[in-house]
Order: structure tokens, then sequence, then C-alpha cells
């Protein structure tokens, strides 16, 4: 594997400035900014808008669909359904 051929892969820290969530991985994400972590080093930061502690989907607040309704309306919208073809006596 070629070194200078290759992103420079580094601690980084990650900001949910939403959630006042951030985390330390290992990246090739590049940032200006830096932060001073809990073990005393410095580490570059990258703020993110969405993370796994404000996403609606991890945090439980997810809109669920409720499916029986949604065919009801249909139903009520375009009618019952039953008078489709070969539902008669013919059929």
């Amino acid at each position: 594997m070629q070194q200078d051929k290759q992103p420079d892969y580094r601690p980084v820290v990650f900001r949910d400035r939403a959630a006042g969530y951030a985390f330390l991985t290992r990246s090739t994400a590049t940032s200006d900014r830096t932060i001073d972590w809990d073990d005393g080093e410095t580490y570059p930061v990258v703020d993110v808008e969405i993370s796994s502690e404000s996403h609606p989907f991890y945090t439980g607040k997810a809109r669920t669909v409720d499916s029986e309704g949604r065919i009801a309306q249909f139903e009520r919208r375009f009618g019952g359904g039953d008078q489709g073809p070969g539902t008669g006596e013919n059929g």
C-alpha cells in the first residue's frame, strides 16, 4: 500500500450540537476546529446535523404509519373495493 496516496486516518471527534452529544472515533474527515477531549488531548472536531442521539428512529420518536387507517381512508375515498371484477354472479 502506498502511503502517499492514502488519506490521513486519525482520531476525530464528531459532535451533534442539537443533542449535545460527541464521540471520538477514527476517520479521514478533516476540520480546522479542535476540541479538548476528556483524555486531555486535542482533536479535530466535525459538527454533524444528526446522529444516533438525535435521529427520530433511534430515539423512539419516529412517526409510525397506521396502515389500517390508510386502507380505510382509501376505501372511503375510492369505494369499498367489493364491487371489483369477478365478484358478481357471473364473475
